[in-house]
């Protein structure tokens, strides 16, 4: 071997070793100082949080690098996928007995938290052309009424403000989830129904007719994690986001009030 040949195999090979280190990062063997690794989170939630909660996910993914996958649907439809084994880190209820339900059933960790109320109202087409202005008028003659099921909270909600209010109502429909109902109104396939403010504020396809405070009932929403939640972390940022300021004024942005 020649006298020069030493030294340069070395001067390759240290460079070869510099190189590699230099690449790391991009085989996943490192990962740059202050940006957070990938997670995955799995939140189910009451359909009436959609709108607010599609946004949380959006903030968390560009802070947090956290991307969720959300199963909306009724309270009474996540409360039994959960008690059956369904796999979620995160459940936020439409109101505490369903949570509650959740407790009993060993599926929850740590206490529940309420980070939002909500309140009902009158759902009619847009411009209200029945006229349709309080409780009463829903139960005119000749008028299609939809609910949501009294097994979803909504449907609950809603018995609850037509009894204080002394109404009889015979829905053409009984929906097993509140958007159900917004749904029907907004396309014409119902003259009015009873959802949550939220619902008339996010979907902005009906109009609203406030339902009085002595009528009216306070919907509390709690949100806990699950003991069965394979992402821990990920779901403590989820709520701490939810009832932070920010969280607070996503909710309060899209109809609800605040925890």
């Amino acid at each position: 071997m020649s006298t020069w040949s030493c030294p340069v195999i070395r001067r390759l090979a240290t460079l070869f070793m510099l190189f590699a280190v230099s690449c790391g990062g991009a085989s996943g063997g490192h990962v740059d100082a202050g940006v957070a690794a990938p997670t995955n989170l799995t939140v189910f939630a009451a359909a009436s949080l959609q709108t607010a909660f599609d946004k949380v996910a959006t903030q968390l993914n560009r802070q947090d690098n956290i991307t969720t996958t959300f199963n909306y649907a009724g309270t009474q439809t996540l409360t039994a996928q959960l008690t059956q084994g369904a796999p979620a880190d995160v459940f936020a209820s439409a109101d505490v007995a369903h949570m509650t339900t959740a407790q009993n059933a060993g599926l929850i960790a740590g206490t529940p938290t309420v980070f939002a109320h909500n309140k009902l109202e009158i759902a009619v087409e847009r411009g209200n052309p029945k006229g349709i202005h309080t409780l009463a008028d829903l139960g005119r003659s000749g008028l299609v009424v939809v609910l949501a099921d009294p097994s979803v909270p909504a449907g609950k909600y809603a018995q609850q403000v037509l009894t204080k209010a002394g109404v009889t109502v015979h829905p053409a429909s009984l929906e097993p989830q509140v958007t159900g109902v917004l749904t029907k109104v907004a396309f014409g396939e119902a003259d009015a129904g009873i959802v949550y403010v939220s619902d008339i504020v996010s979907s902005g396809k009906v109009t609203g007719i406030a339902i009085p405070d002595a009528q009216n009932v306070i919907a509390e929403y709690p949100i806990a994690t699950l003991k069965a939640g394979q992402n821990k972390t990920g779901a403590d940022t989820f709520i701490k986001y939810v009832l932070s300021s920010q969280g607070q004024a996503i909710l309060f942005g899209a109809g609800f009030e605040g925890a």
